[in-house]
């Protein structure tokens, strides 16, 4: 998760626009699945966070840290995106988290599952699709971008 952590930090700070930002982390996402697969699929697993109780990993702790932290980042972005106009002033972020994660992971999973049948019906590359998928998941309006 550290890694992924990473990936997002950089695509943060390497972009400016509110749409640049966002490819930046879905192509970080991308290059995370291509070279963590394992782990990539563990994202949206279920782990515990009762840290009261003496049986928890600390290996679970660490990956809930990581986490929060890309949370914290995901919520300044989508909150400077409202405040530059990009974004819905009504968007409720950790549900809007939770929608990003959930619909790029799975468009990511799938194009990888995908990536011959898609090549040989569509003739688009696992790389031209994912990038259309994530146009127009964030243009939808589910997804909250304004322009």
């Amino acid at each position: 998760m550290k890694k992924l952590h990473d990936y997002i930090a950089s695509a943060l700070v390497q972009q400016e626009t509110t749409k640049a930002r966002y490819v930046s982390i879905c192509r970080g996402l991308v290059q995370y699945q291509e070279e963590f697969p394992f782990y990539f699929k563990m994202v949206l697993d279920k782990i515990n966070i009762d840290f009261e109780n003496p049986g928890y990993l600390p290996e679970e702790k660490e990956t809930w840290q990581n986490g929060e932290e890309i949370n914290e980042k995901l919520k300044h972005f989508l909150r400077s995106g409202v405040e530059k106009g990009d974004l819905r002033d009504d968007l409720d972020i950790m549900p809007a988290i939770f929608n990003f994660w959930g619909m790029l992971n799975g468009m990511i999973q799938l194009a990888t599952n995908k990536e011959e049948y898609n090549s040989k019906s569509m003739g688009v590359s696992k790389h031209e699709f994912l990038e259309d998928c994530f146009i127009n998941c964030l243009c939808t309006e589910r997804c909250h971008y304004r322009h």
